[in-house]
């Protein structure tokens, strides 16, 4: 039986060798990361480790997809669910900045501490809004729904051992190569010809539209390894003229702890496609829809934390307004400094960040109150603070990243009304639970608080071992 983790490990490797295949220059930033990973190994082996194993960094990587409706978002889910992959977090883009974009997006992975370090693949999976007016008007919300409701992204042989490997946790070994190939196969780029006249329209409402809902196939829009210095990495990739976005995405670069996640790209590459003309002949031609993006992870934020950022992002915007892009990585630099905590101590005894604990060697003699927080085994010298790593994503860092590889300004009309999608309504229409990211870390953190309370009531240390 190959189980599930198996299955995890065994679609990203698959899906790493076919990008690669596909668009070279993500070779090519693998290899950098894996450099920029070894010199910070060497700087300093245990900091470099503080938010994971270097095996697991090295390992770690995030896809990113597209689907048109309901239905085949519930398809994907039921692939994503044979691999141990949770829909986890709602990320409304319909509003983001710099540029609205006509979807809602949720993330594909494990759920468990011990499964995300086995294997931490993830897919960020993007779902296009046709009802949302403030993009597509009835004529042409109709025709985008007859024509991906015309297609079929993943074939019933798929979806069958998909639903077979995650009611019983896995496959046999045979039937596990064939779900792998099947899988990979399904969000690999299609040589089918594109309808140039219906791709064209849907690119005057925005180039992600035209990507989900101008092709009869979905496919693997980018594979994203992590790196652990992404601004080396950044300068690196520049060095090698791969013309990267303007800037990291999220926090900026600065001296205290690292939190929530940074990203950047290279550009979005042109990449050969036929199209279908109107007189019926194909001739080739170039799309730019897929680029090749990394990343940074930090430490997971509780509300209170994620409030404070919301707030310094405010004033970083406010400060750097009519600045260059260069400034504004200083005046956010600046805005951290002034604001965020410089320590991983001070977040977690403020309440700014998730953290598991470990029992000191030199904690004090007896056990701490039963009821005891975690603040007060902190300040009672009972335990430190291990961080949490944040395992999700940034709806300005997507909008950012998805902006900075469009090739045409899109069009919206704000006049018109939206169309209401949250949470429960997604979770609804594919007929899963999504996950709140906080929720997860919280109950982590409350376990382990547990924990380390019971491993000190159990054996309270004596005076002589203190």
């Amino acid at each position: 039986m190959v189980d599930s983790t198996e299955l995890r490990a065994g679609f990203a490797a698959r899906l790493s060798t076919l990008y690669g295949t596909e668009v070279p220059a993500y070779t090519t930033l693998v290899d950098v990361s894996h450099q920029v990973n070894q010199r910070v190994m060497r700087r300093d082996p245990e900091a470099a480790q503080r938010l994971g194993t270097i095996e697991r960094v090295t390992a770690e990587r995030h896809g990113a997809v597209r689907v048109g409706s309901p239905v085949e978002l519930a398809q994907v889910a039921r692939i994503f669910g044979a691999l141990g992959m949770h829909p986890t977090g709602f990320y409304d883009l319909r509003d983001a900045h710099p540029r609205p974009i006509p979807v809602i997006s949720t993330a594909f992975r494990p759920t468990d501490r011990a499964e995300l370090a086995r294997n931490p693949f993830r897919v960020f999976t993007s779902m296009l809004v046709p009802e949302d007016r403030r993009f597509f008007d009835d004529d042409l919300a109709g025709r985008l729904r007859t024509f991906i409701g015309n297609r079929r992204l993943f074939d019933d042989e798929l979806l069958s051992l998909a639903d077979r490997a995650e009611a019983e946790g896995g496959l046999e070994e045979t039937e596990a190569g064939r779900f792998l190939t099947l899988a990979a196969a399904a969000f690999a780029l299609s040589p089918e010809p594109i309808d140039r006249a219906w791709y064209t329209e849907l690119e005057r409402v925005s180039d992600v539209a035209a990507d989900i809902g101008g092709v009869m196939s979905t496919h693997i829009n980018h594979l994203t390894p992590r790196v652990l210095d992404i601004d080396d990495l950044y300068a690196d990739m520049s060095r090698r003229g791969i013309v990267m976005i303007d800037r990291v995405q999220g926090p900026p670069r600065w001296e205290g702890p690292d939190v929530l996640l940074r990203q950047t790209s290279f550009r979005a590459l042109s990449e050969p496609r036929r199209f279908r003309w109107a007189d019926g002949s194909v001739r080739g031609g170039e799309l730019r829809v897929r680029f090749g993006e990394v990343e940074a992870r930090g430490i997971a934020l509780t509300p209170a934390g994620r409030d404070l950022y919301d707030r310094l992002v405010a004033t970083v915007d406010e400060r750097s307004a009519a600045r260059t892009e260069h400034d504004r990585q200083d005046v956010a630099a600046e805005v951290w400094r002034e604001n965020m905590p410089r320590t991983e101590r001070e977040l977690a005894e403020r309440g700014l960040a998730f953290f598991t604990y470990r029992v000191r060697e030199d904690r004090p003699v007896g056990p701490p109150p039963a009821t005891a927080s975690a603040t007060e085994l902190m300040a009672g010298g009972w335990v430190d603070p291990e961080p949490i790593v944040y395992e999700d994503f940034l709806p300005r860092s997507a909008a950012g990243i998805f902006a900075s590889n469009l090739t045409g300004g899109g069009r919206v009309d704000a006049d018109q009304g939206g169309a209401d999608r949250d949470m429960a309504w997604l979770s609804g229409a594919i007929g899963r639970k999504i996950h709140v990211p906080e929720e997860l870390y919280r109950a982590e953190s409350e376990a382990s608080r547990e924990a380390v309370l019971g491993e000190l009531g159990a054996a309270p240390r004596s005076a002589s071992h203190t």
